[in-house]
C-alpha cells in the first residue's frame, strides 16, 4: 500500500531548491533536517517514501553541490549511537563520507561544532586529518548567550571566533550523523564570515518534518515529536508566520528560537531578511505529495507506538531519562493510543502466558500473525523467523527446516569452545545454518527464498532482545519492538 507519491515529491522539492538558489547572488547553504540517508522514520510514516529519497534528490544536483558534515563535539567518543543503527557517531560520520562518495557526491569538509577543547574531539580531528579530510572548528556558545544575545553572536567574539569554512560550489549542503549537531549555527557562522569577505550568501532548510501544512496534532506531526523525544523537540504553531500571513503553520521550538538570529544575520548582510518566518526558510513539499491521508495517519500511529516501546526499552537499560519517558507517554495519550493497538503485541503476550517463556509474534504484511517460542534449540526470535518462512513457502509448521542433529554441534561450539552462556541459536546463526542446509534440503532452500516477503512486517518480543537479533530483524525490513524486561534477573546482560 502506498500513501505518498515519491516521484512527485522529488520533482517538486528539486524545483523549490533551484528556486531558492536563484534567490541569492552567490551561494546557498542548505541545511538538511533529519537524516540525509537511511531515513526509515519517513519511510515508515509515509508509505511510498524511500529511505534514501534525499540522497537521490541530491544526486540530481551533484554538479553544483558540495557536502559539509557536522558533528557535535560532545557526541564524539561518547556511548551514544545514531538512531536505530547502533553505530557510534564517529563511525557513522565515516560511513556517511563513504556513502556520499559511492554516490558520486563531493564531501568538502567535516565541521566539529560546540567545541570546548574536548580531548576526544581533538583526537578525532587528528584522525580525520590523517585520512586526508579537512576539518574545521565551531566554538561552543553558552546557553546564556545563544540564541538570545544577538549582539554578541554577530561579533568577532561570537561567530567571528569560528573557523571560516572554505567552499567551492554554489550549493553547500549541511548534514550530520545525528540530531543536535549544530548545523544551523554552522550556516549562520558562514553567512557572517562570508559577508565580512564581501560574499552575500543565503540559507534555507530542507525539511521533511514537521509537516507545516498539516494540523499541529496531526498523527504525522505527533510521530515526529515521538521520534525526537530525546531532544525535547516540541511542535508549535509558527508565531512569526501567523503574524506575517494570518495563516497557521507548524514548526518546532528550535527553529522558532533560532529565527531571530537568522533574521538579524540577513538584515546585516542584505539590509533586510528574505524570510518572515521559520516556515518561510524551510523547503518542504511533503504535504503536497501525500496521496492517502488515512494510510499515512495509521502508519504514524504505529510509529508512535514503536517509539514508545523504544523509549521504555532504553529507560530499562539506563539509556534514557524519566523526562523522555514522560514525554513519550504524553504523546501516546495525546494520540489516543494504547500498546495493544500494535498488531503483534497481544499475540506475543498471550503466547508467552501460555508457554511460560519468552515469545515473539510477527504480524506479516498480509495481516497473518506468526508466533515463536523459546525452546532448548532456538530463541523465540529464531523460531518466529523460521515459522514465518514456512508460512510463506507453504511448508507444514511441523517440518524441521534445520535438523536438531545439525543444531547440536553448533550449540556445543557456542558453549563448549566460545564460552557463550546461551546455547540457543540467534537469528543470524539460524539464517547461516539454513543457508547451509539449503544446499541439500529442498524445503530449506524454498524457505530461504521467502526472506524478501518479510519486509514491512511488524514484530514484538515479550523480552528485550540482543542487538544481534534486533539488527537481523531490521536488515530484513521487520519493525521490531520489545517489552522493557530482561529474560533473566542478572544485572549484566550481553548486548
Amino acid at each position: 500500500m502506498v500513501g505518498f507519491d515519491c516521484e512527485k515529491y522529488l520533482t517538486m522539492q528539486s524545483e523549490k531548491i533551484l528556486e531558492r538558489i536563484g534567490l541569492f547572488e552567490n551561494k546557498l547553504y542548505l541545511e538538511f533536517g533529519g537524516k540525509l540517508t537511511d531515513d526509515y522514520h519517513a519511510s515508515r510514516v509515509l508509505p511510498g517514501y524511500l529511505p534514501d529519497t534525499k540522497l537521490h534528490l541530491l544526486k540530481t544536483l551533484s554538479d553544483m553541490a558540495e557536502i559539509i558534515i557536522v558533528i557535535n563535539a560532545s557526541d564524539i567518543g561518547s556511548l551514544k549511537t545514531v538512531g536505530e543503527s547502533g553505530v557510534n557517531y564517529n563511525d557513522s560520520l565515516l560511513q556517511l563520507i563513504d556513502k556520499f562518495t559511492d554516490y558520486g557526491l563531493y564531501v568538502g569538509s567535516v565541521v566539529i561544532s560546540k567545541y570546548r577543547g574536548q580531548a576526544a574531539a581533538d583526537n578525532f580531528k587528528a584522525h580525520l586529518e590523517s585520512l586526508g579530510i579537512t576539518v574545521y572548528i565551531i566554538h561552543y556558545m553558552s546557553e546564556e548567550d545563544y540564541p538570545s544575545n544577538i549582539q554578541l553572536i554577530l561579533s568577532d567574539e561570537g561567530y567571528g571566533k569560528n573557523d571560516y569554512i572554505e567552499t567551492t560550489r554554489p550549493l553547500v549542503v549541511l548534514t550530520a550523523p545525528g540530531p543536535g549537531s549544530g548545523k544551523m549555527t554552522v550556516c549562520m557562522s558562514q553567512l557572517y564570515h562570508e559577508n565580512k569577505r564581501g560574499i552575500k550568501s543565503g540559507y534555507a532548510k530542507f525539511e521533511t518534518f514537521p509537516v507545516w501544512n498539516r494540523p499541529l496534532k496531526s498523527m504525522l506531526n505527533l510521530a515526529y515529536e515521538a521520534a525526537t523525544a530525546d531532544l525535547r523537540d516540541v511542535n508549535m504553531i509558527d508565531p512569526f508566520h501567523l503574524e506575517a500571513y494570518g495563516i497557521s503553520a507548524v514548526s518546532y521550538n528550535r527553529d522558532i528560537d533560532a529565527f531571530p538570529i537568522l533574521n538579524a544575520t540577513f538584515t546585516e548582510i542584505w539590509g533586510q531578511s528574505p524570510y518572515k518566518s521559520p516556515t518561510d526558510m524551510g523547503v518542504n513539499m511533503v504535504g503536497y505529495c501525500i496521496t492517502d491521508e488515512d494510510l499515512c495517519a495509521e502508519s504514524a500511529k504505529q510509529e508512535i507506538i514503536r517509539r514508545y516501546f523504544a523509549v521504555r526499552r532504553n529507560f530499562a537499560q539506563g539509556q534514557s531519562t524519566k523526562s523522555e519517558l514522560s514525554s513519550i507517554e504524553l504523546i501516546m495519550n495525546n494520540a489516543g493510543l494504547a500498546v495493544t493497538d500494535r498488531p503483534p503485541v497481544v499475540p506475543a503476550l498471550e503466547k508467552a502466558e501460555l508457554t511460560g517463556g519468552p515469545c515473539v509474534a510477527v504480524s506479516l504484511p498480509d495481516g497473518y500473525v506468526i508466533t515463536g517460542k523459546t525452546s532448548p534449540l532456538l530463541g523465540a526470535s529464531s523460531a518466529a523467523l523460521l515459522n514465518a518462512l514456512k508460512y510463506f513457502a507453504g511448508i507444514d509448521e511441523r517440518v524441521h527446516l534445520i535438523s536438531p542433529g545439525v543444531i547440536a554441534p553448533i550449540q556445543q561450539l557456542k558453549v563448549g569452545y566460545l564460552g557463550n552462556e546461551n546455547p540457543r541459536l540467534h537469528t543470524d546463526e539460524v539464517l547461516i545454518t539454513l543457508s547451509i542446509c539449503a544446499a541439500t534440503n529442498p524445503a530449506a532452500d524454498l524457505a530461504l527464498q521467502q526472506l524478501e516477503k518479510l519486509r514491512m512486517s511488524e514484530a514484538h518480543s515479550t523480552v528485550m532482545l540482543s542487538n544481534v537479533d534486533v539488527n537481523v530483524f531490521r536488515q530484513l525490513g521487520v519493525n521490531i519492538t520489545c517489552e522493557p524486561v530482561y529474560q533473566n534477573k542478572r544485572l549484566f546482560h550481553r548486548k
